[in-house]
């Protein structure tokens, strides 16, 4: 019985030990992006994603805690712009940064979540006529720490993170389309 449990137990920590060591082979750096084509003039767009107090109106984030305490700061739309949230697990705790605004072109966030795990990204929305259209882009990138390898050893982060920014674009397609 012995012997049985001493194989079993090596065959675990083999396992574990190659599980790490194939997560600290993923890339350092990760980016997700999604698009959508918008019928409506980059103008009319622009405002909801500038204005980080109409986000409320299209984040796929904001339905997930209904008590979730928002604190905004600085400018009150466009670089400084500073909007901070500490909600449920769900959500978590962390802050969001205007760092450029270029209007009707493209906003650069500092993203920092500090709960349930820390990581420091930046996120970008652009705005691009095309054609009758204009095409939203929203696309966050950063670094990949091991827990963030580790994690997508098991999780596709692209598929989790970019269905949530393909559902923001729809709800804010939806909203400058009326």
């Amino acid at each position: 019985m012995l012997k049985i449990l001493a194989i079993v137990g090596a065959v675990v920590v083999v396992a574990i030990g190659a599980i790490l060591i194939y997560a600290s082979t993923k890339p350092d750096s990760f980016r997700v992006e999604r698009s959508t084509a918008m019928n409506a003039p980059p103008e009319k767009i622009f405002p909801y994603i500038e204005g980080l107090k109409r986000w409320t109106e299209w984040s796929p984030y904001e339905g997930r805690d209904p008590a979730m305490k928002r604190t905004y700061s600085g400018a009150e739309s466009g670089k400084g712009a500073v909007y901070e949230w500490d909600g449920n697990k769900d959500v978590g705790t962390g802050r969001m940064e205007i760092l450029d605004s270029r209007p009707a072109q493209k906003v650069v966030i500092k993203l920092d979540f500090l709960k349930p795990f820390e990581g420091h990204n930046t996120a970008e929305l652009t705005v691009e006529p095309k054609g009758g259209q204009t095409i939203v882009t929203w696309a966050m990138y950063g670094p990949s720490t091991f827990m963030t390898k580790l994690i997508g050893t098991f999780m596709d982060m692209d598929d989790m993170i970019g269905r949530d920014f393909a559902a923001g674009l729809a709800k804010l397609k939806t909203i400058v389309e009326k």
